[in-house]
């Protein structure tokens, strides 16, 4: 885990008193009282979520596997990479090889671990942990019985360019393409 270093100033919080708020099938709300760095008291409400794998897709010549789902929070359609959460004791890499399966129906003969992204720090301790998936192969699908997706194969320029209008703009996908763009293995020196 990448950690800023730290200053000679404590910015650290202690919790005091944990209280759950609300208990759902993949979040929970939290509100906890605690002890701020100048000794007062205040209240932290946030989320907690058992984070998620993200996929991007590759074929060998460069076009980049979506999927365009509809999101009920928003409610309308997004294009995104493929990702799902972590199931308890399940490890980061076992989670992006299953959701890229169920989701799309592809496997991957290469993974490359790329980043891990925190989204929402204000209210959540939500990770997104970041793979590379190359040599894919279509061997069918079976979404989850909840799940309607539709799958598009892009160009990573065109996708890219889907970033630069609009027309992506699900925060995990805009992360993770952008990095790959930039940072990642395809990146240009």
């Amino acid at each position: 885990m990448n950690e800023i270093e730290p200053s000679p100033r404590d910015l650290s919080e202690q919790t005091l008193e944990t209280q759950t708020v609300f208990q759902g099938r993949l979040l929970h709300a939290r509100r906890d009282r605690v002890r701020l760095p100048n000794g007062q008291e205040s209240t932290r409400e946030y989320l907690v979520h058992p984070g998620a794998a993200v996929v991007i897709p590759l074929f060998d010549n460069g076009d980049v596997l979506l999927e365009r789902q509809h999101r009920y929070p928003l409610r309308r359609d997004f294009l995104e990479l493929p990702a799902g959460k972590f199931d308890p004791g399940e490890t980061e890499l076992a989670c992006a090889q299953r959701e890229l399966l169920e989701e799309t129906g592809y496997t991957a003969r290469e993974w490359t671990y790329l980043a891990t992204f925190y989204p929402c720090i204000g209210y959540s301790d939500e990770r997104l942990v970041f793979f590379l998936a190359r040599g894919l192969e279509h061997v069918g699908h079976a979404p989850d019985h909840d799940e309607f997706i539709e799958l598009l194969r892009l160009p990573m320029q065109e996708a890219l360019a889907m970033i630069a209008d609009g027309r992506i703009c699900e925060a995990k996908t805009v992360m993770g393409l952008l990095w790959l763009a930039r940072y990642g293995p395809l990146a240009k020196a």
